[in-house]
């Protein structure tokens, strides 16, 4: 099979960046340049009983992303709660509860864990973020069917949403969620949901 060019990915590097409250490995990996100037950070899934983000996340490593940016993929932040089949990890936080933005200890919809960043899947997130402060970050979810006006730029969540065929709606604001907290962290990025 040949494949076209621009679907080739370019430099790929996969790297560990933590592991879950059972100890599996949470897995990012880099495709294109690793000078590229603008880097984009696609979370597949990170509530265990969604995982059709994690079908776009694999293709997208399989294709080089455009010139001057570089890729992060993390197909699956929650590994034990995929495993369980369940949204929150292996001690029932959700983990996008657990962020720091605006985090709440009330459990009155779902559990947001201890304090912020109790757990070590969504400290190993963060600490990815803080790392490589992307430009543009895209967390799927499912199952709205629509692009999150999450915070960050609402021109580049319109364009997203008109690409891929999806309605672009303001959701409902959570506290702990990983896209307010990267945009409250890092102004002039964008973080932003697509629910599936």
């Amino acid at each position: 099979m040949v494949v076209p060019a621009h679907q080739v990915p370019g430099p790929v590097s996969v790297q560990v960046i933590g592991h879950s409250v059972r100890g599996r490995r949470i897995v990012v990996t880099r495709v294109g340049d690793p000078a590229a100037p603008v880097r984009v950070l696609v979370v597949g899934s990170v509530h265990g009983d969604e995982g059709g983000g994690v079908v776009v996340a694999r293709a997208l490593r399989a294709v080089s992303p455009p010139p001057g940016v570089q890729l992060w993929v993390v197909d699956n932040l929650n590994p034990d709660g995929r495993a369980a089949g369940t949204r929150g990890n292996a001690r029932g936080v959700d983990l996008n509860r657990n962020f720091p933005f605006r985090w709440s200890p009330s459990r009155a919809e779902w559990n947001p864990g201890r304090r912020r960043l109790s757990e070590p899947e969504s400290r190993a997130a963060w600490r990815l973020i803080e790392r490589l402060r992307p430009a543009l970050s895209i967390w799927f979810h499912q199952a709205a069917h629509q692009v999150d006006l999450s915070g960050g730029d609402a021109a580049i969540e319109h364009r997203y949403g008109h690409r891929v065929g999806l309605r672009v709606a303001r959701m409902r604001r959570y506290p702990g969620s990983a896209t307010g907290s990267q945009d409250h962290a890092f102004p002039g990025t964008t973080a932003f949901v697509v629910e599936l």
